[in-house]
């Protein structure tokens, strides 16, 4: 009878071997997931300086068309700026006092233009 429920040169993992793998992908898990999270922040972070940075450009050359103008976020479509989506972007003023913002609705760093074009993060 053990014969018959015995397989004459069976092939497989043991039940140990299973959970030891199982056990590593768990700790490589735990150490990946965290840092995909902050490579994501750092890439939602840099759209929306990319968007200030998009914004002076389109500033400047609005000024240079019009150097005693006021700008808006709307008049800057027009000189070529395109907002990134989930950015939250505003700008106004001068070309003395222009003041441009950007944020990602998903970031935790808000970046600010002033009108040298200076970046600061906050």
């Amino acid at each position: 009878m053990l014969k018959i429920f015995r397989k004459k040169g069976a092939k497989g993992f043991t039940l140990i071997e299973l959970m030891i793998v199982i056990a590593i992908i768990g700790i490589l898990a735990a150490i990946a997931v965290p840092q995909f999270i902050q490579y994501r922040i750092r890439g939602y972070n840099s759209s929306a300086n990319s968007d200030a940075k998009q914004m002076y450009t389109a500033a400047q050359a609005f000024y240079s068309d019009s150097p005693s103008g006021s700008v808006t976020s709307s008049i800057l479509q027009s000189y070529g700026y395109n907002n990134t989506s989930s950015v939250t972007a505003a700008a106004g003023g001068t070309i003395s006092a222009l003041t441009i913002s950007a944020i990602h609705s998903r970031g935790t760093t808000t970046y600010s233009v002033d009108s040298s074009g200076k970046i600061t993060a906050k």
